[in-house]
């Protein structure tokens, strides 16, 4: 079967512009939430914290808040990429495009994925003003952040087929994703907590994302940095039999 390149191009294309129509706000809340955290946790509380593994606080915690932004965003980009349409009653002409469901899945999580990695990139940018940042495996890095990317943003696909509102669509990333994120060690080592708290973190899939992505930047992990891109291709797939078992049935799409 033939590839619809211009098919693909019109959805991603339409993806990216109605994120460039609000950009500002797009690229102004992430900047002013993680400028907050810095302020916060490392410049007033990492003070009173001594080097981490022989990394200052402020450094040691950019590749957990890059991973917040990364997981939160990918989710919500194309969550309600997909779910608006759905809203709207836009679904239709989608559906009626000769247009096949990988190319319309591949768009849309495509988009999302770009979008997050530009905020991902400003996110970068902006912890650079607050804190000495340095990657000592680059290539890694954009490889982790490439896949996690498009990862999520296939999580944040299935979420907007099966959400019915925005409240449904909401709950993953506000009361899941980012407890997750917070308790998996992006503002702390796990080697700050007792022996038992050790061990829950460890069935935190979260945990070898933060850390596989430190290890990028500093060379530092508590875990084999496969662990993270095994665990991460493996969600890959879940997420990929996901969303196709349930396009082909139509699910909540062409109800």
């Amino acid at each position: 079967m033939k590839f619809n390149y211009y098919g693909f191009r019109a959805i991603y294309v339409h993806e990216m512009n109605r994120f460039l129509r609000t950009v500002g706000q797009s690229l102004l809340s992430p900047v002013i939430s993680t400028s907050l955290y810095f302020v916060v946790f490392g410049s007033v509380i990492g003070g009173y914290i001594q080097k981490i593994d022989g990394v200052s606080y402020g450094s040691y915690i950019v590749p957990g808040l890059l991973m917040l932004t990364l997981l939160t965003q990918s989710i919500s980009n194309t969550s309600f990429g997909i779910f608006f349409p759905k809203f709207n009653g836009t679904i239709t002409e989608i559906l009626a495009a000769p247009i096949s469901t990988l190319e319309t899945v591949l768009a849309f999580v495509g988009a999302g994925a770009t979008k997050t990695l530009i905020i991902g990139f400003v996110i970068y940018a902006t912890a650079s003003f607050f804190a000495e940042v340095t990657v000592e495996y680059p290539m890694l890095m954009i490889f982790l952040l490439v896949l996690v990317s498009f990862t999520f943003a296939l999580f944040g696909f299935l979420i907007g087929v099966v959400s019915k509102d925005f409240e449904q669509m909401s709950i993953i990333p506000s009361f899941v994703i980012t407890p997750m994120v917070f308790l998996g060690g992006s503002l702390y080592s796990l080697d700050m907590l007792p022996p038992f708290w050790q061990t829950i973190s460890y069935f935190n899939p979260v945990v070898y994302l933060i850390d596989g992505l430190r290890f990028s930047f500093y060379g530092i992990s508590d875990f084999n940095v496969w662990i993270s891109v095994g665990s991460m291709a493996s969600f890959l797939v879940i997420c990929v039999i996901a969303v196709s078992i349930l396009l082909k049935k139509g699910y909540n799409i062409k109800s």
